[in-house]
């Protein structure tokens, strides 16, 4: 990175638009940061593509932000973050690179009573076992149970936020959890905090549920912190948006996801990097 690197941007990658739910967020704790999101929205959805096209979709987004001198990359695809992290890591060299699995699975392994912790996510993440993984290594002992939620993503592109369908496709997906008993169920995709409501009603109360974007953003808060990298300035960051295919698509649904239009959205040959 070049000097004055604290002004540089963040790095933000996701699929498609349920990235936005990490950049909410991130917005949030961090309003004065730079920050660049892409959204791969001509080859969305990852999690019914294979481990090989979704590390060579992660490297080519990787050289992108890179060539746009970025201070850290966010990864805010649980899918990219469970197939492609260690090849995202190589290309980034010595620009940090934060997944939303491991921060997600800490602060499950530290709620859960029951030691009963649910998984939902992509069919590409639920397959890969990365979560299982990262629970057993930081949590030992805990009973896991993994349920694949693919309609969930299209309900949510759809707008069907509220939709009684969303809300009968939630009771079958996450009935094995119920029974199960978890008291913890860890929403394993970008996409899904925006029908946290609809699953909330479904699971109940008394679950507790980890949204990885709030906590991945505290990750990163914390990691530019204690690398000198925050970035001072009291005006708000500057954001700007980049996609391979239908920005005004982008542009229009971006308001569900962040609760305001973006109306510049800039499309690349992603395939170019």
């Amino acid at each position: 990175m070049k000097s004055g690197s604290n002004n540089n941007p963040i790095g933000i990658f996701d699929s498609g638009l349920g990235g936005l739910t990490v950049l909410k967020e991130l917005i949030r704790i961090l309003p004065s940061e730079n920050i660049i999101y892409f959204g791969d929205t001509a080859r969305v959805p990852y999690g019914t593509k294979s481990k090989n096209a979704v590390r060579n979709f992660s490297r080519q987004i990787t050289k992108f932000l890179i060539r746009h001198d970025v201070k850290l990359i966010l990864v805010a695809c649980n899918t990219a973050s469970a197939l492609a992290l260690n090849d995202i890591k190589k290309i980034a060299k010595k620009i940090p690179v934060v997944g939303v699995i491991k921060s997600g699975v800490r602060a499950a392994v530290s709620e859960t009573v029951n030691k009963k912790i649910g998984i939902i996510g992509t069919s590409a993440t639920i397959k890969s076992e990365s979560y299982k993984s990262a629970i057993k290594r930081l949590g030992g002992k805990i009973k896991i149970i993994q349920q694949p939620c693919p309609l969930f993503v299209p309900l949510v592109e759809e707008g069907w936020i509220d939709s009684k369908i969303t809300e009968d496709i939630a009771k079958i997906y996450l009935y094995p959890l119920k029974k199960a008993g978890c008291d913890v169920v860890i929403l394993g995709c970008t996409h899904y905090p925006m029908i946290k409501k609809i699953i909330r009603q479904v699971v109940g109360k008394k679950i507790k549920l980890i949204d990885s974007a709030k906590e991945v953003s505290k990750d990163v808060k914390k990691i530019l912190s204690n690398k000198g990298l925050i970035r001072m300035a009291k005006s708000r960051g500057n954001l700007k948006f980049y996609v391979s295919d239908a920005p005004d698509k982008f542009s229009k649904l971006s308001k569900i996801f962040l609760g305001k239009f973006i109306s510049d959205v800039k499309k690349v040959d992603i395939e170019r990097y």
